[in-house]
């Protein structure tokens, strides 16, 4: 019956979204309140059947070096195509994977693949660029998630200075001993370490004190208001100097007008991630995009 129900909602809705050419998040929104726990159970039984089905794939988010407007790196992003239902918003089955647990598997799976699709292509690039993903809470408290990014690094034969973690404010609020001594083993393994999002939660100055962090993403909320606002534009300064005497890279999130680039240039912002300049690729567009650059070649493959 629940089947039944959800195939009506979603028929419908695709013939809301094919006449109206409304966005998946406004179809997702449409769904009556008293369907949305059915919608919601569904997704979560097919979670559990969804990276065996192989349903979901990695899309790749530039992240560009200011002063030369170069690619330097890309974030992989996890992304869910639904049989029924299509493509799935991240912010509606993320979060049913951070609390079923099942973002360790799947977790995994997102940094196995990433590290492979960088392996493959370090054979054509023209000088290296770096590739980020995110570690959430639930597989920060995982004991073995050290040995398991080790594993991973060794399997693909990944330079772990081209791997970057990014953990979310969350991650860093417990300065527990055991806390500290799982992001430093992870550091131990080479990779550089980030905080992503900085700015959208409990945002501490004792994160930077108690754990090895290399990079401090900025997060767009201070970014899409520093045109405007005043308070915004002493923060995202403020954060970039700081960050910088601490030895950090700093990465602006969110970034979709040039005058928020133009602000960025002159605050000695490192790296820029956002609209402005792209928005995730699939893999081969990605590779378009270096190779539009000069960085990548179809036809280089190193001995």
């Amino acid at each position: 019956m629940l089947i039944i129900i959800l195939k009506f909602i979603v028929s419908a809705g695709i013939c809301i979204y094919l006449f109206l050419r409304v966005t998946s998040r406004k179809l997702i929104s449409n769904v009556p309140k008293a369907e949305e726990p059915l919608y919601r159970q569904q997704l979560e039984k097919d979670l559990h059947h969804a990276l065996e089905n192989e349903e979901f794939f990695l899309v790749y988010q530039p992240q560009v070096d200011v002063p030369r407007q170069k690619i330097v790196g890309a974030e992989a992003l996890l992304r869910w195509e639904h049989p029924t239902f299509g493509m799935i918003s991240p912010e509606i089955f993320i979060p049913i994977l951070e609390e079923t647990g099942l973002i360790c598997p799947i977790g995994e799976w997102v940094l196995l693949s990433a590290c492979r699709q960088l392996n493959k292509w370090e054979e054509h690039l023209t000088s290296a660029i770096r590739i980020s993903v995110n570690l959430s809470v639930r597989q920060l408290m995982m004991d073995d998630i050290p040995s398991i990014l080790s594993g991973i690094i060794r399997e693909t034969n990944v330079d772990p200075r081209r791997l970057e973690l990014e953990i979310t404010e969350s991650g860093f609020l417990t300065h527990t001993e055991s806390m500290i001594a799982t992001v430093e083993s992870i550091k131990a393994t080479g990779v550089n370490i980030a905080i992503d999002d900085f700015g959208s939660g409990q945002s501490s100055l004792s994160y930077f004190k108690y754990f090895p962090i290399d990079t401090l993403k900025v997060d767009r909320i201070f970014i899409r208001e520093m045109i405007s606002s005043n308070c915004d534009q002493a923060i995202v300064s403020s954060l970039i100097f700081l960050a910088h005497n601490l030895g950090m890279k700093v990465i602006a999130e969110g970034v979709e007008r040039m005058e928020e680039l133009e602000l960025l240039s002159d605050y000695k912002c490192d790296e820029i991630q956002g609209f402005l300049y792209s928005k995730p690729l699939a893999v081969r567009d990605f590779e378009d995009l270096l190779a539009s650059e000069g960085i990548f070649n179809y036809d280089l493959v190193l001995q």
